[in-house]
């Protein structure tokens, strides 16, 4: 493909990518469990009144920003995973990311007693990068970084070990287990922006760190041997790499919870779109990742009427079918 004809298919791709995530969160600000008119939606955000701004101020507008974050977070995250590991199945979760954020709510819930939503997204923040501080000395110790193997290795055993801790404290507490059984669904309701700049500050970091990864996981795609011949430092670009991963999901999972299948799916989708240069694939598989959050989590309060169906639910659902169609088009998941 000329270089013209790609940038003119990367500027279509993104201008399609940009419109439908205007769309849904047009979408998520005008529809939910609860009826508003749009001219009442539209008075509220303008002049804030009282039924109105309660529904559309403290409920919508919170949920749609942080699926727009997560969303953007849990993509980029997926495709970076996916091209240090240059494992098409690779998920951020794979990192034990997500197992040492839920460890950390429940010994929080099980110890501390506590119920407070900042404290329990603090302390995912704080499982989360032991976790991946955790996967990265197992794997630095044994065969190195040059090989992703060890890394995905590494984090196996350990998303098995947490996992393992975490279902013994849930299932010896009834307490622990209520409060695990309401942040392990994943979920952007209930939620408000209040305390929330620490996890938004560790996503900004996260894509700093994606974005200066970019060029050294294009030289990975390459393969290892020939990324080292073409000067690259392996060790520099796995740190940046999984510092991102790291930053990323971590600040995602303390937003809104483990939520899968946007990290594995998304950078498939996007892949599609703008083909497999990493510096156009990540901005790309963010925005798809926004769309597959946020118009989920509309779905789900339509669906579900006053009981709405959590976003967590709906991406284990619908994401399922989407991904054994990726699968089944195995051109999509060549990396």
């Amino acid at each position: 493909m000329r270089p013209s004809d790609r940038l003119v298919r990367h500027r279509s791709a993104f201008a399609g990518l940009i419109a439908g995530l205007v769309l849904v969160a047009v979408a998520s600000l005008l529809l939910g469990s609860n009826p508003v008119p749009p001219d009442q939606v539209l008075r509220a955000l303008l002049t804030p009144a009282a039924d109105a701004d309660a529904i559309v101020w403290g409920s919508r507008v919170p949920r749609t920003l942080l699926g727009i974050v997560v969303g953007f977070a849990l993509g980029v995250a997926g495709a970076v995973m996916q091209g240090q590991t240059r494992n098409p199945l690779a998920d951020p979760g794979i990192f034990g990311v997500s197992a040492g954020a839920s460890l950390a709510v429940v010994v929080g819930v099980y110890v501390l007693q506590l119920n407070s939503p900042l404290l329990t997204s603090l302390l995912a923040l704080v499982g989360a990068v032991l976790a991946s501080i955790v996967v990265f000395a197992i794997a630095a110790a044994g065969r190195g970084l040059a090989s992703p193997v060890p890394l995905a290795i590494a984090g196996t055993a350990v998303t098995a070990l947490f996992s393992a801790l975490t279902s013994f404290l849930v299932l010896t507490d009834q307490t622990t287990l209520t409060a695990y059984r309401i942040w392990v669904v994943g979920s952007l309701s209930g939620r408000n922006l209040e305390g929330t700049a620490v996890m938004v500050g560790f996503v900004a970091i996260g894509l700093l760190l994606a974005g200066l990864n970019a060029g050294a996981l294009n030289n990975l795609a390459l393969g290892t041997e020939l990324a080292r011949g073409l000067g690259e430092s392996l060790w520099r670009a796995r740190l940046v790499g999984l510092a991102a991963i790291t930053f990323l999901t971590a600040g995602a999972v303390a937003l809104a919870g483990p939520i899968g299948f946007v990290g594995l799916t998304a950078p498939h989708l996007a892949r599609a779109l703008v083909g497999g240069d990493h510096r156009v694939l990540l901005p790309a598989s963010g925005l798809v990742g926004v769309l597959a959050l946020v118009s989920a989590d509309v779905l789900g309060r339509l669906i579900g009427g006053q009981a709405e169906v959590s976003v967590g639910v709906m991406l284990a659902t619908l994401g399922g079918v989407v991904f054994v169609a990726i699968v089944r088009r195995s051109k999509l998941v060549a990396l």
